[in-house]
């Protein structure tokens, strides 16, 4: 699906098609190699990429609209459902918006590595002789399909196959990152660095 066929109107809409799929979903597991997850974001980093991409992408301009139903999506976290996140150390430190923006984004992490719904993994840039190379982002709903997001458009995978590479991919990826007290020393020296 190419974005530019999905965003004539702005993004706010594009957020809300989201709702039915993330409602039908009980297990998510999603990697991210160059921004926070869309679940995670905080209000002010959400306005601060989707600014960004409307810019890009010279678009209706709704970004306010578009970040508070990004946010407003986030209600799933809330649910019975399982939510594994691996992001890579970098997307600690892109700077998405103004250092406002980022330290309350990596504060609004540290909260979310206490929820009951919520594993974040953390892959640190330190990890050498991977086995398995930073990928384009993608998330992977049950076993049902998988979303991946190219810069022109998004794909969607169905073919069992197909889901099945993403699956072991996110299990590799999954053995390089760390978690719990190790996750969190690297989201506060990121926050330090600020």
């Amino acid at each position: 699906m190419e974005w530019r066929r999905v965003e004539r109107t702005g993004l706010r809409r594009l957020q809300e098609t989201y709702v039915p799929l993330y409602e039908r979903t009980r297990w998510f597991r999603v990697y991210q190699s160059h921004v926070i997850p869309g679940f995670l974001q905080t209000a002010g980093y959400a306005e601060a990429l989707l600014g960004a991409i409307t810019a890009f992408r010279n678009i209706p301009n709704d970004v306010g609209a578009a970040a508070a139903a990004r946010v407003r999506r986030q209600r799933v976290l809330y649910s019975e459902r399982r939510f594994v996140f691996l992001i890579e150390e970098a997307v600690l430190r892109y700077g998405v918006g103004d250092a406002g923006a980022m330290a309350g984004q990596l504060w609004h992490l540290l909260d979310a590595i206490a929820m009951p719904s919520v594993s974040l993994g953390i892959i640190p840039a330190s990890v050498s002789a991977r086995p398995m190379w930073t990928v384009e982002g993608f998330t992977i709903f049950d076993e049902a399909e998988v979303n991946v997001e190219l810069l022109t458009a998004k794909i969607t995978v169905t073919a069992p196959s197909e889901i099945a590479v993403y699956a072991k991919a996110f299990g590799e990826l999954s053995r390089l990152a760390v978690h719990g007290d190790a996750a969190r020393a690297l989201i506060t020296l990121a926050i330090d660095a600020l």
